[in-house]
């Protein structure tokens, strides 16, 4: 597993890249909720009114890395996201900067 420190606007946050075979569980975890890659089901967590959105690649076949997320556009959020003001479409690093 890998962890880096990512720097925000406003805060510092945290990022995961845990290899699982042929791909990478990849997130980036504020204090309030996260941005994750594809793998992650943010409605399960709306169940417990935690924010969390997924992104998709601006390039390439798959999120990769913390810089993938950051670069990525949200495909889903959940809930409690969306009160937040993350939408579909802005990227990672527009939706992390609302956690």
């Amino acid at each position: 597993m890998e962890k880096v420190t990512v720097q925000l606007a406003h805060k510092v946050a945290e990022g995961y890249v845990i290899p699982l075979g042929p791909a990478n569980l990849v997130a980036i975890i504020t204090d309030v909720g996260l941005v994750g890659c594809g793998a992650f089901d943010v409605a399960a967590l709306d169940s417990f009114s935690y924010p969390a959105a997924k992104v998709r690649p601006a390039t390439g076949p798959s999120i990769v890395n913390t810089t993938d997320i950051l670069t990525g556009i949200v495909k889903e959020t959940n809930r409690a996201a969306m009160s937040r003001g993350i939408k579909n479409g802005m990227t990672g690093r527009q939706a992390l900067e609302q956690l």
